[in-house]
């Protein structure tokens, strides 16, 4: 676990950060998570949501594989990554202050972050 606590201390060292967790894409199983997720919503939440995103992409011509979603909220950003590895994917999720945080930049330290869940 402490690989995973290492890379969602790196999310949270993001300003604006509150909120880190490494999701199963598939089974919607939360592995880890570190601060306030609550505005993120469950682990499940979250895989539905991608999942109908990624149908929804895909009916309207989209080719290729989902990488991030970016949902706003009058007061928050919920940015998830999905992490492609052997076996089933995981998504690294944050929860940002819109007030406080830059969201271009947290969204390129997410991916960045991710690379320490290829495994």
């Amino acid at each position: 676990m402490d690989a995973l606590d290492s890379v969602l201390g790196e999310v949270l060292s993001a300003a604006g950060a509150s909120g880190a967790a490494v999701v199963d894409a598939v089974t919607g199983l939360t592995y880890a998570e570190s601060g306030d997720c609550a505005a993120a919503g469950s682990g499940s939440e979250v895989c539905r949501l991608l999942t109908l995103i990624d149908e929804r992409l895909h009916e309207a011509g989209a080719e290729g594989e989902l990488e991030n979603v970016v949902v706003t909220g009058s007061r928050t950003y919920h940015v998830v990554h999905v992490v492609p590895r052997q076996g089933d994917p995981v998504l690294l999720s944050a929860v940002l202050d819109r007030a406080d945080a830059n969201l271009a930049l947290a969204a390129r330290q997410l991916a960045a972050v991710a690379g320490g869940l290829h495994a």
